[in-house]
């Protein structure tokens, strides 16, 4: 057992990510795991909510925010609101439409619904870190680090796996 804590650290993944294996899932599974990651992002977004939503009754908004800082709050908020929604409606969808059935159709669309989600979302979280970095740094340059922080949400969110799909090698 020391032997191997003494020995270096050896990469966890040697492989790209094109040379994978790939695995097919049935599709109840599929849809499971779309059900699963709405599951594990909702509570995040919905605390990002109430944060949003109680900022407006502290003394500092009015005080600190121009009335067009105040809208750009609102609009973020509207932003997140549309987010939660998107990530809400696949299970609805279904509860409505079909309870005990699962199609490639509803597969298709939660997982456009999930990704659809992101878009708003990076963009309110963008549009609130904009408002907080102003107040904090008060520097004409925040306007550009949100916009950074926006490319590295639409990066990381948008980029990444669609250079890592088009990496791989079709399917059958």
């Amino acid at each position: 057992m020391l032997d191997e804590l003494s020995q270096p650290c050896k990469p966890m993944h040697t492989k790209p990510i094109n040379q994978d294996k790939i695995e097919k899932v049935p599709l109840v599974d599929a849809f499971r795991f779309v059900l699963e990651e709405c599951r594990m992002v909702l509570p995040g977004i919905q605390g990002l909510f109430g944060f949003q939503l109680i900022a407006v009754f502290n003394d500092g908004f009015s005080e600190k925010l121009s009335a067009g800082e105040q809208a750009l709050h609102l609009l973020a908020l509207g932003l997140v609101a549309v987010a939660i929604a998107l990530i809400m409606t696949p299970a609805a969808f279904h509860r409505h439409c079909g309870p005990n059935q699962v199609s490639d159709a509803l597969v298709a669309l939660s997982t456009r619904l999930v990704l659809w989600s992101m878009l708003p979302l990076s963009l309110g979280i963008s549009l609130d870190f904009y408002l907080i970095a102003r107040i904090v740094l008060q520097s004409p340059w925040v306007a550009i680090l949100a916009g950074l922080l926006f490319l590295f949400f639409v990066l990381m969110w948008f980029a990444l796996p669609r250079l890592a799909r088009l990496r791989r090698p079709p399917s059958d």
